[in-house]
């Protein structure tokens, strides 16, 4: 049975940072893990994602520069360091995991499992 838990939401300040963690448990093989994040109201949004295998990364632009995915392959786990939070980064943050490639990197439909999600808020 696959698991994934996401973990180091919680409140900032517009300009601080956290760290999220995710995870991963009874997935034999996986080939890319993302993160995503769902605002009140609006869709699901791509904010990052790794290739496991050669650990290339990929980046929405309203994060890049300001936000860093990485992996830990013996951990089996995900992360994702977020710095310069902004207010519009505030929403529910999902892992997620695709067990082979597809595409497109930045769609939610591209991907096999889902963790419960973890509540990020910033405040201005």
């Amino acid at each position: 049975q696959v698991q994934m838990d996401e973990s180091g939401g919680g409140l900032a300040q517009a300009g601080e940072s956290l760290s999220l963690s995710c995870a991963a448990s009874g997935l034999t093989y996986r080939f890319g893990m993302a993160w995503f994040r769902q605002a009140p109201g609006k869709e699901r949004e791509f904010l990052a994602a790794v290739n496991w295998n050669d650990g290339g990364t990929y980046y929405g632009d309203s994060v890049k520069g300001r936000f860093t995915i990485s992996r830990d392959n013996a951990l089996n786990a995900l992360y994702l360091r977020m710095n310069s939070l902004k207010p519009e980064d505030t929403g529910v943050y999902y892992c997620a995991a695709n067990i082979r490639w597809r595409s497109p990197i930045y769609s939610k439909n591209s991907y096999d499992y889902w963790g419960q999600g973890t509540q990020v808020t910033v405040s201005s």
